[in-house]
């Protein structure tokens, strides 16, 4: 007889923050930079993923659509009012302000120098991670501010995964790989 037991939409509230607490809470310390993303779904995906993670902030830059698209809003489920987030034209703005604070900047992107995501150590914090355009990628200017490149190893016919899934496989190892250290 199988023992395990699904929890009720009720017992799995329980154990989340309100938002009350949510104001007070030590959020991971790991940001995002979404560049150029041009499908608005993957944009309230990674709002929701973010909201999981409880990162510090979101930033869309370039033509990244925000909140106030009701394709974003819907796909996020609310987590457009649980992550702080700004609107920044240029991202490289963002990056130097970043660099300021001693964030290391990750950029998920293949490159000839890219490593495993697998692979970061637990001295990167607090961390960013950019993500950029599904087709294109993260423009090479951008690349410049990055101090490691990372990837998803890919074993099939394709090079990437979507823009939204990446960010959530890479987002949930950052967050095992701070509360491990």
């Amino acid at each position: 007889m199988n023992r395990i037991r699904k929890l009720s939409p009720s017992e799995i509230s329980e154990t989340r923050l309100t938002t009350d607490t949510l104001n007070r809470a030590d959020r991971t310390p790991v940001y995002a930079i979404l560049d150029n993303i041009r499908s608005m779904y993957n944009v309230g995906s990674m709002f929701r993923s973010s909201d999981g993670a409880l990162l510090r902030k979101l930033y869309l830059t370039g033509y990244t659509a925000t909140p106030e698209k009701s394709e974003v809003r819907k796909t996020a489920l609310g987590a457009v009012e649980t992550i702080p987030w700004e609107y920044a034209r240029d991202p490289i703005q963002v990056l130097q302000q970043l660099k300021e604070a001693n964030v290391s900047i990750l950029a998920l992107e293949h490159t000839t120098d890219s490593i495993p995501y697998y692979k970061l150590k637990p001295d990167i914090f607090p961390a960013c991670v950019i993500v950029g355009n599904e087709i294109t990628g993260i423009s090479n200017h951008i690349l410049d501010y990055a101090d490691y490149a990372i990837e998803i190893p890919m074993f099939g016919t394709k090079q990437s995964l979507n823009v939204a899934v990446a960010f959530g496989i890479v987002v949930f190892d950052l967050v095992r790989l701070y509360y491990q250290k």
